[in-house]
């Protein structure tokens, strides 16, 4: 099979579409959460076992570092770092495989979640506590994992490409018989 002039543009607009589809359900997945618990877990707490659904909020960045610097500076440094990530993805998506781009979603979709978040009122909405971890969100849990894929990916040695099939004017050689 042979690849016509347009593939490497279809392969580039493909890869952006997914990274920018999974950044999108991501995103749209946190902050839905985020304004249920909101709602939900003001004045209560669930137990689920390992995990608590437990409301609370992080003015700082991660693990509270930050939390005493004005909001619109977290706000621009997290958003400056959202649109380096972005940049990212948008330029290694026509290269990556369909696992780092939707890891590359992960991680873009969970910023912009926590960004959205922030620029409301100075703070992210936490959900998940453990008891012995720091409250979290869904969002730092993309962020998070996302990285991870990314990270292992990139560690893993290079395999050798496919080999290429022969040329559209190639003709294989017919099948030799023994009969004259």
């Amino acid at each position: 099979m042979s690849h016509g002039p347009g593939e490497p543009r279809k392969r580039a607009r493909t890869g952006r579409v997914v990274v920018l589809l999974a950044a999108a359900m991501v995103a749209t997945v946190d902050l839905a959460a985020k304004a249920a618990s909101e709602v939900r877990l003001a004045d209560s707490a669930i137990d689920l076992g390992l995990l608590q659904l437990r409301l609370a909020y992080n003015s700082g960045v991660a693990f509270s570092v930050g939390n005493t610097l004005p909001a619109g500076v977290i706000v621009a440094i997290t958003a400056a770092i959202a649109v380096a990530i972005t940049v990212y993805a948008w330029r290694r998506a026509p290269q990556a495989g369909w696992v780092e781009r939707i890891a590359g979603g992960a991680v873009i979709g969970g910023a912009v979640a926590n960004l959205v978040d922030r620029a409301r009122d100075g703070r992210v909405t936490d959900y998940l506590h453990t008891g012995w971890w720091p409250t979290f969100n869904l969002a730092d849990t993309f962020l998070v994992t996302g990285f991870i894929v990314i990270a292992v990916l990139h560690a893993r040695p290079e395999r050798p490409m496919n080999t290429p099939e022969p040329a559209a004017d190639h003709h294989p050689a017919p099948p030799r018989t023994n009969e004259p």
